[in-house]
């Protein structure tokens, strides 16, 4: 099977005349300052509403009392930062409307975090995610997954506040390193103080912000070049508007198997598993709170989505009637969306200052999310565990105290990006790199009654060595061919289009006409299917040395760390197939309930009843509330 091949959309000639770099009006000064303030203040107010009486589950989880109105938003804005923005225009603009189809994914991305995740974290009452690995597993298993995760958010967090900044600086003239420290300082100073309920209404105001900036955008663009039926009429006749790709070789940059279910690992890479979001249901009033905040993320990721691919079709069409300067002809492609604003929003005073905040609007949900859910971790993962006689007001000074670290460490780690070069998207890439590792090792655990300690951190270690084996082998390969490194598979570098691409973003070798063979064949694999093989790997290796190692033989399997694939699935069948199942079933939950609990069997307690009384459920505090003893007795029946 042959290779696609992607080739970007040609540009329209260039004009003479340089283009000189758009400066800000003061309204547009006063338009962008007041983003900040207005951040700033909101974070200040849930610092000060109460000051001295904050507890620490107020600090990291809102105190549990969060709507799903703004958890949503906030789940939504989270990892929708300003690489998306700029990402996304500049990928429909080059290669055409193909990555539209990864809004295919977003159905089951979000599905099954709804109704497989929120409900595990939520029922057992967590504060980390990594929690589970413990309750699950062990503490190693605990303390392995959480290193990944403060080593997967250290070293991305100064790279998303540095390249947006880099990318405004090069096109408006706005001072870096002002922009940088604008960014950092603010972001660690609302979020240190507020905590996580600031973070969170900050959040809904920034998603706002960058709501009205891209739609600014489409609206005046389309405007100018005729409206938007003119701009799909230009986008088709330049054959921009891609049909279903169904070829399903997963070495193609991007078909519709790709992006409609390799974009499902990626999406529950992040919605799933990943602490940010995990702490953002985990703040909610009510397990029915949190899932209907997953739900109502996927209309917003769809409208986003579709926002990012009509910006770029718009762009695409006006540079159809309006020439390029050469200085945009030569400008990387993270920087086409921003030439493309400044010199459509000219002369309308306001209007660049607005997409400017959208711009920082996404960096600062991206990264206080990063800082919050970093202060988390180490807090109660790294700390309390070992100190578990803090009080509160000590445990809620520490936390403020860790999150001004991490903010300090992120404008350092800002300042060693702009020192990294080419390396700088090996730094990018390496956040997707771990993103699949950890959706592994909690699956093995959920999923696997077999995997036990041993092979969750071998199967780890492995999904690990795997996912940078091919990502720091196909940055060799590009570098040793002589070609510059290329990130997704196809494209010259770029800026990820948002979080959740950079999580499955690894750098690999461009396209070409000649079919790659042998190892450089496994490093041209789709970033898409990038945390489907890495979490694959994990979960194979983990089961394989789990069952050479005796699996949870001589160990406690908590049942409420199991997820009940097989009665759900029963639960799927026809009534009359399920009557003919039910004693063969109960049968062997029976069976696996005396293995697994044998001391039971003595006190009379497995005798076919499935009330409470019966099975003597202990009430052991939050982390049993909500737990039904048939789903306690279904789980082990796996």
């Amino acid at each position: 099977m042959s290779v696609a091949v992607s080739t970007s959309a040609p540009l329209p000639p260039a004009s003479d005349t340089n283009m000189v770099t758009s400066t800000f009006s003061l309204v547009d000064y006063v338009v962008f300052v007041l983003l900040l303030v207005l951040s700033l203040a909101i974070g200040l107010y849930h610092a000060y509403r109460g000051w001295g009486r904050h507890t620490i589950g107020q600090l990291l989880l809102a105190d549990r009392k969060m709507g799903c109105f703004p958890v949503a938003l906030s789940l939504l804005a989270t990892f929708q930062s300003a690489v998306a923005i700029l990402g996304v225009p500049s990928e429909i603009y080059r290669f055409g409307t193909q990555y539209w189809f990864l809004g295919c994914s977003y159905f089951l991305g979000l599905l099954i975090p709804a109704h497989v995740f929120i409900p595990i974290f939520y029922r057992l009452h967590l504060t980390s995610a990594y929690e589970y690995l413990e309750l699950r597993f062990n503490k190693a298993v605990r303390v392995c997954g959480t290193v990944t995760f403060i080593f997967q958010m250290v070293i991305y967090m100064g790279v998303v506040l540095y390249a947006p900044s880099l990318a405004l600086n090069a096109v408006t003239g706005f001072d870096l390193w002002l922009s940088v420290l604008t960014l950092g300082i603010v972001c660690t100073v609302y979020t240190a103080l507020g905590g996580l309920k600031a973070v969170i209404w900050t959040d809904v105001f920034q998603t706002l912000v960058m709501f009205l900036g891209q739609l600014a955008v489409i609206i005046v663009g389309s405007a100018k070049v005729g409206g938007l039926g003119h701009v799909w009429d230009v986008a088709s006749q330049h054959g921009l508007i891609s049909g279903i790709e169904l070829d399903p070789d997963p070495f193609v940059r991007h078909t519709f198997w790709t992006l409609a279910f390799g974009g499902v690992f990626m999406m529950l890479s992040l919605y799933g598993v990943n602490q940010a979001q995990v702490q953002r249901y985990l703040s909610s009033r009510t397990e029915k709170a949190a899932v209907l905040s997953c739900y109502a993320v996927f209309p917003c990721q769809q409208v986003v989505l579709c926002m990012g691919c009509l910006i770029g079709l718009v762009m695409f069409a006006y540079y159809q009637e309006y020439p390029m300067s050469t200085q945009q002809t030569q400008a990387a492609p993270d920087q086409f969306v921003l030439y493309f604003v400044m010199d459509l929003l000219r002369g309308l005073p306001g209007l660049p200052g607005l997409f400017v905040a959208c711009l920082f609007s996404g960096s600062l949900s991206t990264i206080s999310s990063a800082f919050n859910s970093l202060a988390t971790v180490t807090m109660e993962d790294l700390i309390r565990p070992w100190f578990p006689h803090f009080s509160e007001v000590r445990a809620t000074m520490l936390s403020r105290i860790i999150a001004f670290g991490y903010g300090l460490l992120c404008l350092g780690m800002a300042y060693i990006s702009s020192q990294m070069g080419p390396v700088l998207q090996a730094a990018i890439s390496i956040f997707g790199m771990v993103g699949g590792p950890l959706l592994g090792l909690f699956c093995l655990g959920m999923f696997f009654p077999c995997a036990n300690p041993p092979g969750a951190i071998v199967g780890l270690l492995t999904g690990l060595i795997m996912a940078f084996w091919i990502g720091i082998g196909s940055i060799v390969t590009s570098t040793g061919s002589g070609r510059a490194p290329t990130l997704s598979n196809g494209s010259s570098f770029s800026l990820p289009s948002n979080l959740t691409a950079v999580t499955m973003a690894t750098l690999m070798p461009s396209t070409t006409i000649s079919k790659p063979t042998g190892l450089q064949r496994l490093y041209s694999l789709s970033y898409l299917w990038y945390s489907a093989h890495n979490s694959t790997t994990v979960i194979v290796v983990g089961l394989a040395v789990s069952l050479l190692s005796g699996g949870m033989r001589g160990r406690t399997l908590n049942p409420r760390t199991i997820y009940p694939v097989l009665p759900k699935l029963v639960a799927l069948l026809p009534v009359s197939c399920q009557k003919r199942l039910h004693c063969k079933t109960l049968s062997q939950d029976l069976s696996v309930e005396t293995a697994v609990f044998p001391e039971k069997v003595s006190n009379g307690m497995l005798r076919g009843s499935r009330d409470k009384e019966a099975m003597d459920v202990p009430e052991e505090g939050p982390a049993h509330q909500g737990i039904s003893p048939t789903f306690i007795l279904q789980e082990t029946s796996l």
